[in-house]
């Protein structure tokens, strides 16, 4: 069994083709069933975030997995086709050591994926899809991870839209905590926007959405409730902070709207972030004294800081990575011998203890100790070196090599020639 990558992400994916192959938290385990139920896999985990649906894999036919995802969310093979990626051993080494390092991140150098990863990783063990290449792959990735993030500027600075939110708002209120936040659509970034205000434990968190039931299903892991967007004008004055991202053509929130809130608020500051193109909130509402109001273009000033110096480190963070697959390749190789170390262990421990049940028969027979132990000596050795002895004698083509595979495997350098 090989070890291969496969999946899709949003440098070879539109958001449109990325949603329709992502796996909800809750159906990972079941999907790891089937996919080394049906096809020919041995081990796998699926990594699956807003941004990239991957599945790791040890099989020989990394082309049944891939007919396998698309069957799985029923889309037509060959229309996925041109979206997917297989990388097999050195390259998916690779690829995994630079997502689990945030090297193949929207965001460069995110820390997020390296949890979404140790994730990935749980919900494979807990599937018994795990196995010993699987786990080693992952443990490795995250010691790749934590030398480059301590050693290089790979993590300096970075902050993603949905972290710019949170910090600009702590600019506006002394404790998030204390606030009622509303998100309004329920895509992929006020999923993300939601994580990580609800991180700060606010008062209160609600979402807005057009279809009430995919805002109800997004605020009740938060612990938030969910409204319609009709009820948005009676329920604004509300909330201290807003977050809007919808496909609308037009403005949701108008300044008139927005007037109202803010005398029913008495004047109460609100803290707005338009994440939508085109907008979501009139750009007027960003002119009253008592809304303070940051679209997308804003967030990314403060995003983009600090990029030139992450950008350096990538040339140190690559040459790290490459250094440790080849250590994991080692490793990898290894397992090939692994049955052949058993078997030998296996017949060595069968001969000594036939031998030691022979000296122990002579010893209850009266035979001297000493005597007994002298000839077990004997007995082992003649019985250990009989195979490659006989090998040595017999040999015809190939003998030089099988000479210094020999000395090699018996530490004989130097010495094969002392009695020439």
């Amino acid at each position: 069994m090989a070890l291969f990558t496969l999946g899709i992400n949003h440098h070879t994916a539109p958001l449109s083709v990325r949603e329709q192959v992502a796996f909800q938290a809750e159906r990972v385990r079941h999907a790891l069933h089937d996919l080394t139920r049906c096809r020919p896999v041995e081990e796998a985990a699926i990594l699956s975030t807003c941004n990239r649906t991957e599945v790791y894999l040890a099989t020989d036919a990394p082309d049944s997995a891939a007919h396998w995802l698309a069957e799985y969310h029923c889309l037509p093979h060959h229309e996925l086709a041109p979206y997917l990626y297989t990388h097999p051993e050195r390259d998916a080494v690779r690829h995994v050591f630079r997502v689990a390092c945030g090297l193949d991140s929207m965001v460069l150098g995110e820390p997020q994926i390296l949890g979404q990863m140790k994730e990935a990783a749980r919900f494979a063990e807990e599937a018994g899809t795990l196995g010993t290449t699987l786990h080693k792959l992952f443990q490795h990735s995250f010691a790749v991870a934590k030398e480059v993030r301590s050693t290089t500027a790979i993590g300096a600075n970075v902050v993603s839209m949905a972290a710019a939110a949170v910090r600009m708002a702590e600019r506006i209120f002394d404790r998030l905590a204390d606030q009622r936040i509303l998100f309004i659509g329920a895509g992929e970034m006020i999923d993300l926007c939601a994580r990580h205000f609800a991180a700060q434990h606010p008062k209160q968190i609600v979402v807005a959405n057009r279809t009430t039931e995919r805002g109800l299903a997004l605020a009740q892991r938060f612990g938030g409730t969910a409204i319609r967007l009709e009820e948005l004008a009676d329920r604004l004055a509300h909330f201290d902070i807003v977050v809007s991202c919808t496909a609308s053509p037009l403005p949701i929130l108008g300044l008139g709207m927005v007037e109202r809130a803010i005398r029913a608020r008495r004047h109460r500051p609100m803290f707005m972030v338009d994440l939508a193109v085109p907008r979501d909130i009139e750009i007027e509402v960003g002119e009253m004294d008592d809304v303070f109001l940051y679209a997308i273009d804003d967030l990314a000033l403060v995003v983009e800081s600090g990029l030139e110096s992450r950008q350096a480190a990538v040339v140190s963070a690559e040459a790290i990575i490459t250094e440790r697959v080849d250590v994991f390749l080692r490793w990898l190789a290894t397992r090939g011998s692994v049955p052949l170390i058993r078997a030998l262990r296996d017949t060595c421990e069968r001969a000594r203890r036939h031998e030691l049940e022979h000296a122990m028969k002579l010893v209850a027979r009266g035979e001297p100790p000493l005597r007994v132990l002298e000839q077990l000596s004997h007995r082992l050795t003649n019985k250990f070196l009989h195979a490659p002895t006989q090998a040595l004698s017999q040999a015809a083509d190939g003998q030089d090599e099988l000479q210094a595979l020999v000395s090699r495997l018996f530490h004989l350098h130097g010495e094969t020639g002392k009695h020439d």
